[in-house]
């Protein structure tokens, strides 16, 4: 038997950081820097690029993001550098936006090109 399905009851403190992991993927930004992040590590200034974003605004989300545990840092000289905290929040967010590719018509990208494959980003607007 899967030891996921054994546990009948969940720890209260286990749930609550599962809402608050879940309230942090409750933003668009906050969704395209994990994406950005989930195979890679990224300076604020590389990400903000990346995101077309300010860096303050960056800074400010991973720092929730981070908060929640969700990304770490890893210093090197003046330059911190950020990644996925672990695997399950990778997926985490690679299922979620191969979830929302199923919400359109036709086959989803991820399924067209292969397992692991990237999808085609979404701007902002909603526009691959």
């Amino acid at each position: 038997m899967d030891a996921d399905m054994q546990a009948v009851e969940l720890p209260d403190e286990q749930v609550e950081l599962a809402v608050e992991i879940f309230r942090m993927l409750a933003d668009g930004t906050r969704i395209r820097l994990l994406w950005a992040l989930r195979d890679t590590e990224l300076s604020v200034g590389e990400l903000a690029q990346a995101l077309d974003k300010p860096a303050p605004a960056v800074s400010q989300h991973l720092a929730k993001l981070r908060m929640a545990r969700m990304v770490r840092t890893r210093r090197e000289g003046t330059h911190v550098f950020y990644r996925v905290e672990n695997d399950h929040i990778a997926s985490l967010v690679r299922d979620a936006i191969h979830n929302a590719e199923h919400a359109s018509d036709g086959i989803p990208a991820h399924h067209r090109a292969g397992a692991g494959a990237s999808v085609t980003p979404i701007s902002a607007d909603g526009v691959r």
